[in-house]
């Protein structure tokens, strides 16, 4: 009995190593992805933000209205199709959707100092780093907080939407806060989302799944980070 009780605590303490082992590599994936998508996104933000001639050429035409509702088609999209996707697949629409919002971003460079943008970001990735790491390593359940984070995002977006008709700056100033706010909340809300999903799901050692959810999870901090830092720089933004 003494032998099979040690066998059994043995057998019990390889699985939970395995399982660790598993997150840990699943969360570098979901970190790796989203580095790269940031990357992306920087790159094409740059390379259209300082040439005058491509600025020009998109903002002062219709064609500003596609690069700034393409990235918001694109997600939905995804969102859409991810389950009929190869892991490679979705991968690639996430880089390209990446793109689209580095397109769409690349006005800041137009309408900030560099330096600011800079300094932006950087407090940006350390408040991320900060929050993600409550994330996962909290033992507190966050999952109460889901339905009023939503909600208070789909409130910003439609006042958002709203400001674009009446340019309130007073207005602006608010939806900033609350936007900081939402997305500081999602960014430690959805580190353990995902920490939790791939829990739940890793004794079955679908790689199929394990990818996208991955890819999914990427998406939802790259998200996280790209609104808290434009918001930020709506305070820590000097303008040209």
């Amino acid at each position: 009995m003494a032998q099979y009780e040690t066998i059994n605590t043995v057998g019990v303490g390889t699985r939970s190593a395995a399982i660790d082992a598993g997150l840990r590599a699943h969360m570098n994936k979901v970190y790796g992805l989203m580095s790269v998508a940031m990357v992306i996104t920087a790159g094409v933000a740059w390379a259209v933000g300082t040439n005058e001639a491509m600025l020009a050429a998109i903002y002062t035409t219709p064609l500003k209205w596609v690069v700034m509702f393409l990235p918001l088609v694109m997600v939905f999209a995804f969102g859409a199709v991810i389950g009929r996707l190869s892991v490679a697949a979705a991968q690639l629409f996430f880089y390209v959707y990446a793109a689209s919002v580095g397109l769409s971003l690349a006005y800041i460079f137009a309408v900030f100092t560099g330096t600011s943008i800079a300094t932006t970001f950087l407090v940006t990735a350390i408040a991320f780093a900060g929050l993600s790491l409550y994330g996962y390593t909290t033992k507190r359940d966050l999952s109460g907080f889901g339905t009023f984070l939503v909600m208070g995002l789909i409130g910003l977006i439609v006042a958002s939407i709203v400001n674009i008709f009446l340019a309130s700056s007073a207005l602006a100033f608010a939806i900033s806060v609350i936007g900081v706010l939402i997305f500081a909340g999602l960014t430690a809300f959805d580190t353990q989302s995902i920490k939790t999903t791939y829990l739940a799901h890793a004794q079955a050692g679908d790689q199929d799944w394990l990818g996208k959810a991955a890819i999914m999870g990427a998406l939802n901090l790259y998200l996280d980070f790209i609104n808290m830092f434009m918001f930020l720089l709506q305070f820590l933004g000097n303008r040209d």
